[in-house]
C-alpha cells in the first residue's frame, strides 16, 4: 500500500458513455456515494448517453463535448478533483481503414487534458491498452509487465503509446500529477456490437453462424470490465504518482476458444461458424503481469470465472436488443466489406 489516499468529490469521466467508460461512471456512482461524476463525451458511433441513463441526476453530469476543444476541458478542470480519461478511438479494423480519428482524439485529445489539469493541479488518471507493448509469441512463458519495451504494431496501439510518452513526459517535466493503467482485454454489458464477444452474442441471437478470424488461435487476456473500474478507482486514489500500473486477470484464452463458450451457452455444436481472413498484422497474444497492482495497492479481480461472466453478459444482451439493435446492421455491413 501506498500510504496516503486522494479522496475526490468531483470528477470528470471522459469517454463516460463508451463501453468501459460508462461501467466505470456506474461503480463510482453505487460504490463511492460521496463522489460527483461528469461525463464528457462527445457521443461518437460508440458513445450512447442510454449508457449512464436512470444514474442519479444529483450525482451524475453529462457534457457532451470535445475533448480537444481546449476552452471546454479548461473549464471543466478548474472545477473539479480530478480527470479519469477514457475517451480513445480504440477498434483495431478502424484504425486500419483509417487512423486520423486516432490521431486527433488519442493524441491530440490526450495532450488537451494533460495541458487542463497542469494549469489546475488536477489530478488525472490515463486509461491505456495493453497493446502499446505488441504482442507475444503463443508458446512464450513470458507476460507484459510494467517493465515491458513499448512495440506497438496498430495505428491503435500506436497512438495509444504515443499518449502514454505524453503523460510521462509532462509529470517528469512539468509534475503533472498522473498514473496511468494499461488493461488487457474488457468484457461485460453495454459493449459496442463491433468487437469480438458482443459481435459473436448478438450473430447468435439473430441466427446467424458467428464469424472467426484467421486461425483463432489469437490469446487475449480477458477481464470482466467491473474489474477494470475497481482497479482504476484503486489507482486514482491510492496509485503513486507518476507510475504505471497493469491490470489483468489471469483470462488468457484464444478466441477459438471463447467463441466455442459462446456457441455452448447458446446451445450449438462447437464447430457452427465461418472462418473469416484474418485481420492485417493481426497480433498472436496478450498476457497482463498485474502483480504490482496487487501487491502495492491490494486490489484483486473479483469476477475470475469467465463461464459466468459471460452467461451474465449474454443474458444482458438478450434483455437490452433495443440498446444494440440501431447500431447492428452497419456493423455487419463494414465487416462484410472487408471479408469479415
Amino acid at each position: 500500500m501506498t500510504g496516503t489516499t486522494f479522496e475526490p468529490k468531483r470528477i470528470v469521466v471522459t469517454g463516460g458513455c463508451g463501453f468501459i467508460g460508462s461501467n466505470f461512471v456506474h461503480h463510482v456512482v453505487r460504490e463511492h456515494p460521496g463522489v460527483k461524476v461528469t461525463v464528457l463525451d462527445k457521443l461518437t458511433y460508440a458513445g450512447n448517453r442510454e449508457n449512464i441513463a436512470g444514474l442519479p441526476s444529483d450525482r451524475v453530469e453529462l457534457v457532451v463535448g470535445d475533448i480537444c476543444d481546449a476552452e471546454l476541458v479548461d473549464g471543466l478542470a478548474a472545477t473539479h478533483d480530478a480527470i479519469v480519461h477514457y475517451a480513445a478511438e480504440s477498434h483495431n479494423d478502424n484504425s486500419i481503414a483509417d487512423p486520423s480519428p486516432f490521431l486527433r482524439t488519442n493524441v491530440e485529445g490526450t495532450y488537451t487534458l494533460i495541458e487542463a489539469c497542469r494549469r489546475h493541479g488536477v489530478r488525472y488518471h490515463h486509461v491505456s491498452t495493453d497493446e502499446v507493448y505488441g504482442d507475444l509469441a503463443l508458446d512464450d512463458p513470458a507476460r507484459f509487465s510494467e517493465e515491458t519495451p513499448y512495440r506497438p504494431s496498430s495505428p491503435y496501439s500506436s497512438t495509444k503509446a504515443a499518449s502514454d510518452m505524453l503523460v510521462r513526459a509532462w509529470v517528469r517535466t512539468f509534475g503533472l500529477k498522473a498514473t496511468i493503467s494499461n488493461c488487457s482485454n474488457n468484457y461485460g454489458p453495454y459493449q459496442h456490437v463491433e468487437k469480438f464477444i458482443p459481435r459473436q452474442i448478438t450473430n447468435l441471437i439473430d441466427g446467424v453462424r458467428p464469424k472467426l478470424y484467421g486461425d483463432g488461435k489469437n490469446v487475449r487476456d480477458w477481464i470482466h470490465t467491473e474489474d477494470h473500474s475497481s482497479a482504476v478507482w484503486a489507482i486514482l486514489t491510492k496509485g503513486r504518482i507518476g507510475e504505471t500500473y497493469l491490470i489483468g486477470a489471469d483470462g488468457e484464452r484464444d478466441n477459438l476458444t471463447v467463441l466455442r463458450e459462446i456457441l455452448k451457452a447458446f446451445g450449438r455444436d462447437a464447430d457452427d461458424f465461418d472462418w473469416v481472413r484474418d485481420r492485417p498484422g493481426h497480433d498472436r497474444r496478450y498476457a497482463i503481469d498485474s502483480s504490482k497492482l496487487r501487491r502495492e495497492l491490494g486490489w484483486e479481480p473479483a469476477h475470475t470465472d469467465f463461464a459466468a461472466g459471460l452467461a451474465e453478459t449474454i443474458r444482458w444482451y438478450r434483455d437490452n436488443e433495443a440498446w444494440w439493435r440501431p447500431a447492428k446492421e452497419a456493423t455487419e455491413a463494414r465487416y462484410a466489406a472487408q471479408g469479415q
